[in-house]
């Protein structure tokens, strides 16, 4: 029996728009298990050093990791050299830490403060990768060129727009510099960035850090987001195209590619008091096998033409699935790293909505995307998926980034010296 045949009957796709519509003038709130008949194999070891130096930075094509800790940073130099200085003591510390060792040797002088906070010692290196961004403070901000740069922002990275739907706090909200660390141990992606951000003191400063994690089930693809769906099934048919930047970016970033960061504050209280049958048309998915609907295996092909007997869209026309494929943005695609995030419950006094019950869940997902060209990558889709998309009334955009990530350093280089150096 598969898991459609276990499924009660589905309600008509007249019947429903009707509750969808339903839901949304209650005041909805903006964006299974199955048994294993035999084990399944064991996937093979990965190993547990990534490389850090390259022609491409790590940690972007690289296979996910189950954990990330990302950060933005604000610049608070005035003086190039110290962005130049700051990046150099980057780049050699993420070097060392990536092959699991400390980010500055260990001295004998106890009187001294270590060069290491040392909680990852013993730890393997978990395939840590550190991933660096420029976002558009480091080459103009409030209308000053501080290091000489202006010139070299590429035309891309521009300020992205205000969406549908937006709530966008400013604590959690760009940055002149980014980081991602992933690891397969959270504690490593920690330790990673509590370095690196310690060498930052008098030149740059925190603005807004997240955690995430995405644990992949043993035989499995494709990891499951919190609103239990697997997420990151569909990826770009080329990626090495739809990700590095070519010939029309800046020659200073030619072979790097640009990163969306998203905080979604995802209505956990809310999606849970859904009908199964509900999320699949919210999402355009089957809930237990991950296929597309309509189909029976996750990565058969979504077909978004066609009909059931009432000869309406198997697909629902604002489906999330619909709204964010490629043929329904002019062909644009991003590659995904997405993660979830838990950040705790809030407590309120308030006692409706029903699903509020007292307390709400800080938790969602940490959307981190990559591409060649955000204006027609991640800016088509969601401007499309923001006005229309079924998942808007369940999910939140409370935190954004836009970074320009330069291409990978060879040893004895820095990351960055393609930008400063020109």
């Amino acid at each position: 029996m598969t898991d459609q045949d276990r499924k009660p009957p589905r309600p008509s796709r007249r019947g429903f728009f009707v509750t969808a519509g339903s839901l949304v003038a209650a005041g909805g709130v903006g964006f299974g298990a199955q048994a294993a008949s035999a084990p399944v194999a064991k996937p093979p070891s990965k190993p547990a050093i990534e490389p850090f130096w390259g022609v491409r930075q790590g940690g972007i094509l690289t296979p996910t990791q189950n954990n990330t800790y990302f950060a933005a940073f604000d610049l608070t130099t005035t003086k190039r050299d110290d962005v130049v200085k700051l990046l150099r003591l980057w780049t050699e510390a993420a070097a060392r830490l990536t092959r699991g060792q400390p980010a500055a040797a260990f001295g004998v002088d106890q009187s001294v403060p270590a060069g290491d906070s040392g909680e990852d010692i013993g730890l393997s290196p978990a395939r840590l990768t550190i991933t660096f961004g420029f976002g558009p403070g480091l080459f103009v901000k409030d209308g000053k060129d501080r290091y000489g740069l202006a010139d070299q922002r590429p035309e891309a990275l521009v300020d992205l727009p205000r969406f549908n739907g937006d709530q966008l706090v400013p604590a959690r909200t760009g940055g002149d510099l980014s980081i991602q660390a992933c690891a397969d141990d959270p504690q490593v992606a920690f330790h990673a960035v509590r370095q690196l951000s310690a060498m930052a003191y008098d030149i740059a400063e925190m603005r807004w850090v997240q955690a995430g994690f995405s644990a992949q089930p043993a035989g499995e693809k494709t990891p499951r987001n919190l609103l239990g769906f697997k997420d990151g099934t569909r990826q770009p048919d080329k990626i090495d195209d739809m990700v590095w930047v070519g010939p029309e970016g800046p020659a200073w970033l030619r072979g790097g590619s640009y990163l969306v960061v998203r905080r979604i504050r995802i209505s956990l209280e809310h999606w849970d008091r859904m009908n199964v049958d509900f999320q699949e048309q919210t999402i355009g998915r089957h809930k237990y096998s991950g296929a597309p609907l309509g189909k029976k295996h996750e990565f058969d092909a979504v077909d978004l033409d066609k009909t059931d007997a009432e000869g309406m869209p198997v697909m629902p026309e604002n489906a999330h699935v619909r709204l964010s494929h490629s043929s329904s943005n002019d062909g644009a695609q991003i590659y995904r790293r997405g993660y979830s995030y838990n950040d705790g419950v809030a407590f309120t006094a308030e006692r409706w909505p029903p699903w509020k019950q007292g307390m709400l869940y800080d938790a969602g997902l940490l959307f981190v995307a990559y591409q060649r060209d955000p204006r027609t990558g991640f800016i088509k889709i969601f401007g499309n998926s923001s006005k229309f998309d079924m998942l808007n009334q369940f999910a939140t955009h409370v935190g954004s980034g836009l970074f320009a990530c330069p291409p990978g350093v060879q040893q004895g280089g820095y990351i960055g010296q393609t930008l400063f150096e020109a």
